[in-house]
């Protein structure tokens, strides 16, 4: 039975997750996490689009990216084949680093963005990894927290949406939303 086809409209904005085959680990040590950023970095240039948050989880990724000109589809396969052939490579492993292909959500509107972004950077908490979201070192979230630039992750739209100090407010934001039990998005 064939795949049902994913609807695109340019300028969308999807938080997409992937997973380790069987719930395996897709990073191993440091050098992992940094390969899979500087890759984010590469597709980012040869398929143009805007990274607004990201978390990576030993197991799992979050991406929430607004379209340009491009689908999720060759973001994602560039993306995901090139770092599977890295840790396959790396690991003297053949086959699937993968779980199926990733699942895509689209965004609808600002608050779901904001939800969705705070749901991003809360996982590593809410999975124990951390305690506190800026600890994690594999995540978008000390971004957020301070002005600076960076040609990985795109806040403008995220802060936009806060008005004045957005900075302060994201987190005020964020440790609320930590705080809510029905966390999903």
């Amino acid at each position: 039975m064939p795949r049902t086809k994913r609807i695109w409209v340019p300028g969308d904005i999807y938080h997409i997750t992937a997973r380790g085959n069987r719930k395996n680990n897709l990073f191993r040590d440091r050098k992992d996490y940094h390969h899979y950023l500087a890759l984010l970095q590469k597709v980012i240039i040869r398929y143009p689009f805007h990274l607004h948050s990201y978390c990576l989880m030993p197991n799992h990724i979050h991406l929430i990216i607004g379209t340009i000109d491009h689908s999720p589809s060759p973001i994602m396969h560039y993306l995901h084949s090139v770092y599977a052939r890295y840790f396959n490579k790396r690991y003297d492993y053949v086959g699937h680093l993968f779980q199926d292909r990733y699942y895509s959500k689209p965004i609808r509107n600002h608050k779901q963005l904001l939800d969705t972004s705070a749901y991003v950077h809360l996982n590593p908490v809410k999975a124990n990894y951390t305690k506190l979201a800026e600890e994690y070192p594999w995540s978008s979230y000390s971004v957020f927290l301070k002005a600076s630039t960076t040609s990985l992750v795109h806040t403008q739209l995220i802060l936009s949406l806060l008005g004045e100090d957005p900075h302060q407010k994201y987190k005020l934001y964020v440790e609320t939303r930590r705080s809510i039990n029905d966390w999903q998005v």
